[in-house]
C-alpha cells in the first residue's frame, strides 16, 4: 500500500482540476482497501475514495483528509457470470466481454472510470444502464464494519442514482458482479435511436457485438467522450448535468416557456420516465438557452464538440470550471424554468 503526502489529486481526475490531499493511499487489494478506510474511521479522518476520477469535482484547495485511491485489479468470467474488481478499468472489462461474446454491456463502452463506480451511479449510455446487468455488489459497510453482499434490489437503483450514492459515508464498493447474455456473438436489442441508425438497423434490433461497441465509441468520440490526452474537449467528466425529469405539471409550465421563447411550433424533447413523470434533454436546454459548443472565453468552456460537457482548456481552475456551470445552470434556469443539476460529485466545492 503506497503513502503520499500533500500529494497532488489533479492526475488522478480526468478534470486535471483539485489541490493536494493531506495524505493519499493507494490500496491495489480489498484489505488494503478495508485497512485504509477503517483507518481514518478510528482516527475520525476524513476520507475520499478515488477510482478513476471521471466523476470527480475537487475544490482547488485539495482535500484535507485521507484520498484513498482504489486500484484493485480482478476481472473473473464464468460463463455468463462477470465479477470485476473495483479498481478494474470499465472501458478495458467492456472490451473484454465483448472479445469473449457476450451482450449486456457493450453500449457502455467507452466510458472513463473504474468498475467500482458503476453501481453508484447506476451508470448508462446509449440505451443501456447497468442497473439492468448487475445482480450483486460486494461493498465494506463502515456502519457494521463488516463486508455485505447487496443484491440488485437492495442497491435501490434508478435513474443515475443508487444506494450508495443516497449514503455516501456508509459504503466502500469492493467487486461488481454482472450476468450477461450469450446471445451467440449479437448485442443486446438495441434501445437507442442514434446507435441504431448509425449502425441502420431498427430499434430493438441486435447487431454483432463488436459492431454495436465500434459504433458506440465512434459516437462518444465525436461528442469528446472517450478519453484523449491531447484533446482538451475530453478533459471533462463527460456529461456534467444530468437530464431533468420533470411532473407533467413542470413539464407542461416548461412546454410554455419553450414557446414563449422559440415559438408555438418548437417541441421540448419528451421521453416517458413513469409515475406520470418526463425527462428531457439537458443538452438541448443548454444549446436553447444560448450555450453553444465552444461556448466562454476563459480556460474552463463548454466543450466544442457537445454542449453538455464543461471542459479544461489546459489552465483552468476548479474555481472556473464552477463559474461557468453557475452561468449555465442560471441561464438555463431563467430561459426555461428548469434547474439543471450536477452529475459529478464535488469534494470541498459546490455550484
Amino acid at each position: 500500500m503506497q503513502e503520499l503526502h500533500d500529494a497532488p489529486l489533479a492526475p488522478l481526475t480526468t478534470f486535471r482540476l483539485g489541490g493536494p490531499a493531506t495524505r493519499l493511499v493507494t490500496a491495489t487489494t480489498d484489505a488494503e482497501v478495508i485497512a485504509a478506510v477503517r483507518e481514518a474511521d478510528d482516527t475520525g479522518t476524513p476520507l475520499l475514495l478515488i477510482g478513476g476520477g471521471s466523476n470527480l469535482v475537487i475544490g482547488d484547495k485539495g482535500f484535507d483528509g485521507t484520498a484513498l485511491h482504489i486500484a484493485t485489479r480482478g476481472f473473473s468470467l464464468d460463463g455468463t457470470t462477470l465479477e470485476l474488481a473495483a479498481g478494474e478499468i470499465w472501458t478495458d472489462a467492456v472490451a473484454r466481454t465483448v472479445e469473449a461474446g457476450l451482450a449486456g454491456v457493450e453500449c457502455l463502452a467507452g466510458i472513463p472510470g473504474s468498475a467500482g463506480a458503476t453501481p453508484i451511479q447506476n451508470v448508462g449510455a446509449y440505451g443501456q444502464e447497468v442497473s439492468a446487468t448487475i445482480t450483486e455488489v460486494t461493498a465494506y459497510d463502515r456502519r457494521s464494519r463488516e463486508t455485505v453482499a447487496l443484491s440488485n434490489a437492495d442497491c435501490a437503483f434508478s435513474y443515475r442514482h443508487s444506494r450508495f450514492k443516497a449514503d455516501p459515508e456508509r459504503y466502500v464498493v469492493l467487486r461488481v458482479r454482472f450476468e450477461l447474455e450469450d446471445a451467440g456473438g449479437l448485442s443486446a436489442p438495441l434501445r437507442y435511436a442514434e446507435t441504431a441508425r448509425a449502425l441502420g438497423v431498427e430499434a430493438g434490433d441486435r447487431v454483432p457485438l463488436t459492431a454495436a461497441r465500434e459504433t458506440v465509441l465512434k459516437l462518444r468520440a465525436g461528442k469528446g467522450m472517450v478519453l484523449d490526452s491531447e484533446d482538451h474537449d475530453t478533459w471533462s467528466a463527460g456529461s456534467f448535468f444530468t437530464n431533468p425529469i420533470l411532473t407533467d405539471e413542470q413539464f407542461a409550465a416548461f412546454r410554455s416557456r419553450v414557446a414563449e421563447r422559440l415559438g408555438d411550433a418548437v417541441e421540448p424533447p419528451a421521453f416517458s420516465a413513469g409515475d406520470g413523470r418526463v425527462k428531457t434533454s439537458a443538452a438541448w436546454l443548454i444549446d436553447k438557452a444560448g450555450f453553444t459548443k465552444g461556448y466562454g472565453t476563459g480556460p474552463a468552456r463548454i466543450s466544442t464538440k457537445h454542449t453538455l460537457a464543461l471542459t479544461n482548456r489546459g489552465e483552468a481552475t476548479t474555481e472556473d470550471l464552477l463559474a461557468l456551470a453557475r452561468e449555465v445552470v442560471a441561464g438555463v434556469h431563467d430561459a426555461f424554468g428548469v434547474t439543471l443539476v450536477n452529475e459529478p460529485v464535488t469534494v470541498g466545492v459546490s455550484l
